[in-house]
């Protein structure tokens, strides 16, 4: 799929979110991955627009509000102006890679016309994406999708590991960088380090989750990888974030 390797790593801010539950205030991330054969691949596309609108209104319909609140999103955390800070737009995008079908991570599925979509087999099996909880407001868009049902390498220094557990599909990723080395991407298979201590309660599926949190870490160990967790409160302020890159 792709031609070059990795030489650019940068994290996506699509904003904050605070959850009720436990009071824990998470980043919502997506990464720009940039090859030396000028190839750009994004990595999930934040909540949808009408977040950035109107986010109070917005959680109350699709349910949201019950489960937290959103701290801090408007249109800086939209896919469109994270790419602007890269100089980058999203008909520069030659593929995107969905993570999962949660509704922080396909809120602006169809905005990359030019992009082929990649993710699991499992979740794209769904009737809809999953969004959030019931609620399950959106299409699959009209694209052309790249199914995986196995780890596999997309380009030199690029594999995609399917950890299910949080959703059906869920995707990581082990990517290899000229400077900092292997990364491993562990999007929501791991929000945070003690979800794996913590034996991934309250997560719909936790034993699958389990096993896929310890083979992909077990991986990041072999090749001494650093890992970028999906919403870990700790992390997140000392990401380096667009435009900013890991190289």
């Amino acid at each position: 799929m792709l031609t070059g390797k990795p030489i650019a790593l940068t994290v996506m801010d699509y904003g904050l979110f605070k959850v009720h539950q436990n009071g824990r205030v998470i980043g919502i991330c997506g990464f720009l991955i940039e090859t030396d054969a000028g190839e750009r691949v994004l990595i999930d596309t934040g909540f949808p627009q009408k977040y950035a609108d109107d986010g109070a209104a917005a959680a109350l319909a699709d349910g949201l509000a019950r489960f937290g609140e959103v701290l801090e999103l408007d249109v800086r955390h939209m896919p469109a102006a994270q790419l602007a800070r890269c100089n980058l737009t999203p008909a520069d995008i030659d593929l995107l890679i969905i993570t999962h079908g949660h509704i922080d991570h396909v809120g602006h599925i169809a905005s990359f016309p030019r992009a082929p979509i990649l993710m699991a087999a499992a979740e794209r099996a769904m009737p809809r994406p999953s969004y959030f909880g019931d609620v399950q407001p959106m299409d699959w868009p009209d694209a052309t999708y790249r199914l995986l049902d196995a780890d596999t390498q997309i380009g030199p220094g690029f594999q995609v590991l399917l950890a299910p557990g949080h959703a059906p599909g869920q995707l990581a990723f082990l990517i290899d960088l000229p400077e900092t080395g292997a990364v491993l991407l562990t999007s929501d298979a791991i929000s945070r380090p003690a979800e794996v201590t913590e034996g991934f309660e309250g997560t719909r599926d936790f034993i699958t989750a389990r096993g896929s949190a310890a083979r992909i870490l077990a991986l990041a160990a072999a090749r001494d990888a650093m890992v970028i967790y999906g919403h870990c409160p700790d992390q997140w302020p000392n990401l380096r974030k667009a435009p900013n890159a890991y190289r």
